[in-house]
């Protein structure tokens, strides 16, 4: 029996909203016909995958288990298709290069197109929470990740490591220091997860003890800039993004013993490329060049 990938669409959309009707309406189906798919289903996997009652659905472990594995799949599938439509257009042929913010990855760009001037190069910046899911998807092809993400189904090629920076306000009380120490920082407001963007060490030292409060979604490199100019919090980004977003009611210091942002290049795990095998190659050549700082690229220009 094969997986039916549109059925596993429906179930994703039932669990993830737990509810049919709202599913059926983002699905843009009747929800009839998608409670007959998902019985479908189930008598195909010859597993329960929901508990129902008047009231309320809930996964069962089949439908938990399933739904953590509906996710790679789906997203492998989609990869597939883009890359298969793109081979078999009426275009040149393509590749996507995706890059978090403060990365520079025009000279690796560059050589890779000038090596195949057939083909068309494309960029495509991410963030924190899709650096990964344009990989897996296939939007991209390759992609510069900031570490720690989660590495299942990837290859992942370490390239550079760049110091973390705090983010204060221009009128903060340690602004104008040379530096900072975590425990300098330890009673502030940080504005992201600790354990999404620290090591654990460095998380613990920043924490000192504490409780830490909820931290409101801010997903862009300018939302957290405004939040901290209008004094709500401080952020720690590597040095190549603050320098990037330079503004004048903000400022940037180094944090002393802070663990360094890993740069790493990603890309399916399942893949065999000889564009993608060429692009490492060339991106580990060129690591010092495309990755430094905005603020060290502009100081070589001008000595």
């Amino acid at each position: 029996m094969d997986l039916d990938l549109r059925k596993l669409r429906y179930f994703v959309a039932v669990a993830e909203r737990q509810h049919f009707g709202r599913a059926a309406e983002a699905l843009h189906i009747a929800q009839s016909v998608l409670s007959r798919q998902i019985m479908a289903l189930e008598r195909e996997l010859r597993a329960q995958l929901f508990v129902r009652t008047r009231r309320t659905i809930s996964l069962t472990p089949a439908g938990e288990q399933l739904l953590a594995d509906a996710g790679p799949l789906l997203a492998n599938a989609e990869a597939v298709r883009r890359r298969v439509g793109r081979a078999g257009g009426s275009g040149p042929l393509g590749f996507t290069v995706g890059f978090m913010p403060g990365l520079i990855v025009t000279p690796a760009v560059r050589v890779l197109s000038e090596h195949h001037p057939e083909l068309s190069v494309e960029v495509l910046r991410t963030s924190w929470d899709d650096q990964v899911q344009v990989i897996s998807d296939g939007r991209v092809d390759v992609g510069y990740l900031r570490l720690p993400v989660d590495q299942r189904g990837l290859t992942v090629l370490p390239l550079l490591a760049e110091p973390r920076v705090v983010v204060l306000p221009a009128d903060h009380r340690l602004a104008g220091r040379n530096g900072v120490t975590l425990a300098d920082l330890a009673g502030e407001q940080l504005l992201q997860n600790p354990d999404a963007v620290l090591l654990p060490q460095d998380a613990a030292a920043l924490r000192h003890g504490r409780t830490w409060p909820p931290v409101q979604a801010i997903r862009t490199v300018e939302e957290k800039l405004e939040y901290v100019a209008a004094g709500h919090g401080i952020v720690v980004l590597p040095l190549s993004v603050a320098t990037f977003y330079t503004r004048p009611d903000v400022t940037h210091l180094p944090v002393h013993g802070l663990s360094p942002s890993q740069v790493a290049l990603a890309w399916d795990r399942n893949r065999r490329s000889r564009l993608i095998e060429e692009f490492a190659e060339i991106a580990v050549m060129l690591q010092a060049a495309p990755l430094k700082p905005l603020a060290a690229r502009q100081a070589t220009a001008h000595s």
